[in-house]
């Protein structure tokens, strides 16, 4: 019975370490996303300080395939010193997913007072040039959010653009698709998004900040049973050196 849990432990472990090269790819690829996706949105939101879980995921994400890589070669050749140094890494990467997720919930939560102090001040910077960063990340968001203003298309009124343009439109960015010949006038209504950008934007970056969390509670799931598996080979190697190889079938002296 002991034999069989050894290995059974052994196999769910090599097996478990194939799980995190594949999780380390997946865990780079949402710190990507994240980064991405703040440069579409950076001029909504100034708090640079909102990337750490990202750029602390990409990082264990990094170290997932170097656990791997030594958790593989210290299962088959059941090592007790790498198995060792396998559960120590692995409780290390867990606790940083512990803080990534509770960073995570602490600047989810800080998202709409970020972007409610600095959406104004992107609106009034807007002059309708692409050279322009602020204009061209208003009309990046109005289109593919489908929205128009800050609560609504009315907000445009009381921006400086506005008021200097004096055709008594709105950007071309706010209006339908498929709409024939829309120009953004406000004697349209109809032609242009309803609703307001700000709280799409909040709701668009507090997503973004779920992906980060239940990533990193997912793989500290996974981890878990990595370390647990690793134990039991650990300590069934030390009460009993003499049990078969994964691999090679010989037996220890």
């Amino acid at each position: 019975m002991g034999q069989c849990g050894i290995t059974s432990s052994k196999t769910v472990l090599v097996f478990l370490n194939l799980i995190f090269w594949a999780a380390a790819g997946i865990l780079c690829y949402v710190g990507a996303y994240v980064f991405i996706t703040y440069d579409d949105y950076e001029h909504f939101f100034e708090d640079v300080y909102t990337l750490i879980p990202a750029v602390i995921i990409i990082a264990v994400g990094t170290l997932l395939f170097i656990i791997g890589l030594i958790g593989c070669c210290a299962t088959i050749r059941e090592s007790r010193c790498g198995l060792a140094t396998f559960v120590i890494i692995l409780l290390l990467v867990f606790a940083t997913e512990v803080v990534v997720v509770v960073l995570g919930y602490v600047y989810r939560a800080k998202v709409e007072d970020e972007v409610d102090s600095s959406i104004q001040k992107v609106y009034e910077e807007y002059n309708g040039t692409n050279s322009d960063a602020p204009s061209r990340a208003i009309d990046y968001v109005q289109r593919q959010l489908h929205c128009c203003g800050i609560h609504n298309y009315s907000d445009w009124r009381n921006t400086r653009w506005f008021k200097e343009v004096r055709n008594n439109s709105v950007p071309i960015s706010c209006c339908r698709p498929g709409v024939v010949n829309c120009t953004g006038s406000l004697t349209r209504p109809g032609d242009l998004y309803p609703e307001g950008c700000e709280a799409l934007v909040v709701k668009k970056l507090k997503e973004i900040m779920m992906y980060v969390i239940w990533a990193a509670l997912t793989f500290a799931s996974i981890q878990m049973l990595g370390m647990l598996c690793a134990c039991v080979v650990l300590c069934r190697r030390g009460r009993d050196p003499a049990y078969e190889l994964l691999v090679s079938g010989s037996t220890y002296a």
